[in-house]
């Protein structure tokens, strides 16, 4: 099957909608980001027999609502009734606890700091690698295109740009000046900023346009093995950042509705060997370590930094880098 048609059938094949959604009454609403579409697809079925198993047979009506990340948060924090919310960086979290709608300490009412899996920013490249790209200054060269989400937007971008940086500033002895020249280089070769990164991968898949995709590596590995395995290659740079998918429960939400203990078990369920396994098998790193160890043959090793340890809080680099006027802007002038 042609990629397009495979693409076209994933996304008429999935009820979830980009954005808001209008929930029908009773529902349970997981707000995500965009490219855990294919993962919560499969999710909800494990959980709900799990479910029903536990509670005599009861069922949910469970909703999902994707898209890039930030908007999925600021449509959270201006009124879209999410029972949970499972985000690809704790940034957005923190945006609806600055809002009064997760209470403080969320990253601590479950394992691993609320992060049942991660991922990395990898390179997807077209089969042959016909620009020899292997590393971060490679999408510099002239004559390079490289599809990205756009980091104002979405945490996909935002991994992105700190992936890039972070290397540069690793292998320039933390200059910040050269880090941002090279950036800067990188980013003039970005004919779109996509909307998120399931739309970046659709632009690089489906609409040819590209010779590399910075993406997840669940997401580049989804592209390349569904959608095409004889037409894309991953590309593991030396050094990259450790994507974190932080999840909370949405307190003033679920204490309206009554579903405190419906969302504490939902996302409770994503550290079930169940889960991990469909994390893993969808190229995702679990967070259960003998899980994670099982599934090697799928996860090269690499070198790889949380964004925390190199660039302050998120609150820090939300403001240094992706505010308006920030180190983004500064480096993207077009």
């Amino acid at each position: 099957m042609k990629i397009k048609a495979k693409l076209s059938a994933l996304f008429l094949g999935l009820s979830l909608a980009t954005g808001a959604v209008a929930q029908s009454d009773g529902a349970f609403l997981n707000v995500s980001y965009d490219v855990m579409r294919d993962f919560y697809k499969d999710y909800n079925p494990l959980f709900l027999k799990e479910y029903a198993a536990k509670h005599n047979g009861a069922t949910l009506n469970i909703q999902q609502s994707h898209g890039g990340s930030s908007k999925q948060a600021l449509s959270v924090a201006n009124g879209l009734q999410a029972d949970v919310v499972t985000m690809n960086q704790s940034s957005d979290v923190e945006l609806l606890e600055s809002k009064g709608l997760i209470a403080p300490g969320w990253d601590q009412e479950f394992p691993d700091h609320a992060v049942p899996f991660t991922s990395a920013t990898v390179i997807l490249v077209r089969k042959g690698n016909p620009k020899n790209i292997k590393d971060w200054e490679d999408l510099t060269k002239e004559g390079v295109q490289v599809v990205i989400a756009n980091p104002k937007t979405t945490g996909n971008g935002r991994y992105t740009f700190l992936a890039a940086y972070g290397a540069a500033l690793k292998a320039h002895d933390n200059n910040h000046d050269k880090a941002k020249e090279i950036v800067r280089a990188l980013f003039k070769n970005v004919p779109i900023l996509d909307n998120g990164g399931r739309a970046a991968t659709t632009t690089f898949v489906q609409r040819q346009i590209g010779d590399a995709l910075i993406t997840f590596e669940n997401e580049a590995n989804m592209a390349a093995r569904e959608f095409g395995k004889d037409q894309f290659e991953l590309v593991y740079p030396k050094y990259s950042v450790k994507a974190e998918n932080p999840v909370a429960v949405v307190d003033t939400v679920v204490a309206k509705k009554g579903s405190e203990a419906v969302a504490k078990e939902y996302l409770g369920y994503l550290w079930s060997d169940a889960a991990q396994e469909l994390a893993a098998s969808l190229y995702l790193r679990p967070s259960n370590p003998e899980i994670l160890a099982k599934y090697k043959d799928r996860f090269p090793e690499i070198d790889t930094f949380r964004a925390n340890d190199v660039f302050g809080t998120w609150p820090e680099i939300m403001k240094t880098y992706f505010a308006d006027g920030g180190v983004f802007d500064e480096i993207n002038k077009r």
